[in-house]
């Protein structure tokens, strides 16, 4: 049985890996950590884990106790991770994080784009980016995992046979996204009141969001070039409670290409995407509370512009259920242990 650990366990993505969890035959979790809840029951905070969860309680942060667990996520905000990460990794530790710590490689970027300084910039080169459907075997081996941003799992699945077999334009790609509100966080704010989020849609982020960068760094690897892609993305808040709905743009290098094809060629042996069938539209409620990424194909007119589109959990998929997916990987389970079982509906 793995022993887990999650630390900063009282968020979103923190109850939805103890959600999931209760599902898996092969892990338990044997330490969650906050400073604030300490003494706390689980299921005193999270109603829904009663009977689940009953005798695990909230502690403080202690290395040792975290040293004790194969594996630690962290379930932390950006910035709390790298406080930590080398002495538990000196101690021996595997962490998979679900924040962004240690996604983008150069670390100026990512002190630009997050606002403040790097505290752990001796192991971001350490750090696997943890996208199955791409990193798969680096993965087997890593004891550090920076586990994909939401929209990017989303768009950068949605990309990828595109990029890998060179068939559009990398200059101009555009995606357009909507993320349910979950993806802002469980703490207290006012555009995030029912009141001021619902019966309303908007964009945010136009002018740059700080996920652009592990975007396009993916995208560029995907192309095996080091030109870089050029992505322009723009998120928007969709009121529902979690949910992720992705449309992409590029231009077909040749319109005559048989995407339909090619796409489900590319996923055919990925548990965890599900391309649709020609003509289909991809909903956000076929994948709630799900680890699948579900794609839709489209050229509209036959024209040369592409049109893909994709919906993921961003709880899920797009953050919690691809952790465990990645545990997964790391100790030799079978890819999708714990993580199978259909959407709610609805």
């Amino acid at each position: 049985m793995i022993k887990v650990g999650i630390v900063g366990g009282t968020g979103y993505t923190g109850v939805e890996l103890l959600r999931l969890l209760t599902n898996h035959p092969k892990a338990q979790v044997s330490v969650i950590t906050s400073r604030a809840e300490s003494g706390r029951a689980v299921p005193e905070l999270f109603p829904n884990l009663r009977g689940h969860y009953d005798n695990l309680y909230f502690s403080a942060p202690d290395n040792n106790a975290l040293l004790a667990c194969d594996v630690i996520f962290f379930a932390t905000p950006h910035g709390v991770a790298q406080a930590s990460a080398g002495e538990l990794l000196e101690g021996g530790a595997k962490i998979i994080d679900l924040s962004a710590d240690f996604r983008i490689r150069d670390v100026a970027l990512w002190e630009k784009w997050y606002n403040q300084e790097h505290g752990a910039k001796k192991w971001v080169s350490e750090a696997v980016y943890g996208l199955p459907e791409y990193n798969r075997e680096a993965i087997k081996n890593a004891r550090l995992i920076a586990c994909p941003g939401c929209y990017p799992t989303a768009i950068l699945l949605g990309f990828k046979p595109l990029i890998e077999q060179k068939l559009v334009d990398t200059q101009h790609l555009i995606a357009s996204a909507a993320s349910g509100a979950s993806g802002a966080g469980r703490g207290a704010k006012v555009a995030m009141l029912h009141t001021e989020l619902c019966e309303s849609f908007k964009a945010y982020g136009v002018d740059g969001h700080r996920h652009l960068p592990e975007i396009e760094q993916l995208l560029t690897d995907f192309s095996g070039s080091k030109d870089a892609m050029t992505l322009t993305f723009v998120p928007h808040l969709i009121p529902m409670s979690r949910g992720i709905h992705a449309t992409l743009f590029a231009t077909l290098k040749d319109k005559s290409t048989n995407l339909q094809q090619v796409f489900e060629q590319a996923y055919e042996n990925e548990p965890f995407v599900d391309v649709l069938p020609a003509g289909s539209t991809a909903e956000t409620r076929t994948v709630k509370g799900t680890n699948l990424c579900r794609i839709a194909v489209h050229q509209p007119q036959g024209r040369d512009t592409a049109v893909i589109t994709v919906v993921e959990d961003n709880l899920t998929k797009g953050s919690s259920g691809q952790a465990i997916q990645n545990m997964n990987i790391m100790f030799g389970l079978d890819e999708s242990c714990g993580l199978h079982f259909a959407s709610l509906l609805p």
